[in-house]
């Protein structure tokens, strides 16, 4: 991917992997310029979100990016924050965060997912004004769905391995019914 293309990227929306009833909606921040570039999330090669989903045990084998059609007979699907593309999360305001997080409750509410999972402690809390927040089951539902928030799956959050992620994702696993009302498959 060039530079120039990786710019171009940023007037791009990534449409979201979502339908009806999934068991688990999982929401990153905001798409990054690869993100944009390929319409796939989670697609920075330095980003863990693929190989912790199935090392958790959500999928049966580790997609790419490309093959995120692939989790919605599983009933999960993918969402963002903010649509906004960009280098780095860092670049997002709060008045942003806080906009995305009124649009995502209405998302949700029109979706209906049993789980919004929330990848990133920080983007929580900015959003959903939870500045207490840790990492875990949320006391507060959003939009009818129960609420957890994870660990940003990004290569930069240093402090977390794949495996503790993996054993966070897990956590929630054994929260979500094996199959949600509606859910497609």
């Amino acid at each position: 991917m060039t530079p120039e293309e990786l710019r171009a990227a940023r007037d791009r929306i990534v449409p979201d992997v979502a339908a009806g009833g999934l068991r688990v909606l999982f929401c990153g921040i905001n798409p990054s310029l690869m993100t944009a570039a390929t319409a796939h999330h989670f697609a920075h090669p330095g980003n863990r979100f693929w190989p912790v989903l199935h090392r958790s045990g959500f999928t049966p084998r580790q997609l790419l990016p490309a093959e995120q059609s692939e989790l919605l007979p599983l009933g999960l699907g993918i969402t963002n924050v903010v649509a906004r593309p960009t280098a780095r999360a860092d670049e997002l305001g709060v008045d942003e965060f806080r906009k995305g997080g009124a649009a995502l409750t209405e998302r949700v509410e029109r979706l209906a997912p049993a789980w919004l999972a929330v990848v990133g402690i920080t983007a929580y809390r900015t959003a959903f004004g939870e500045p207490r927040a840790r990492i875990g089951r949320q006391e507060r539902t959003i939009g009818g769905a129960h609420v957890w928030a994870l660990p940003n799956p990004s290569g930069l959050n240093a402090h977390w391995t794949i495996d503790t992620m993996a054993e966070e994702y897990a956590r929630l696993l054994e929260a979500v019914p094996a199959s949600a009302p509606n859910s497609p498959g």
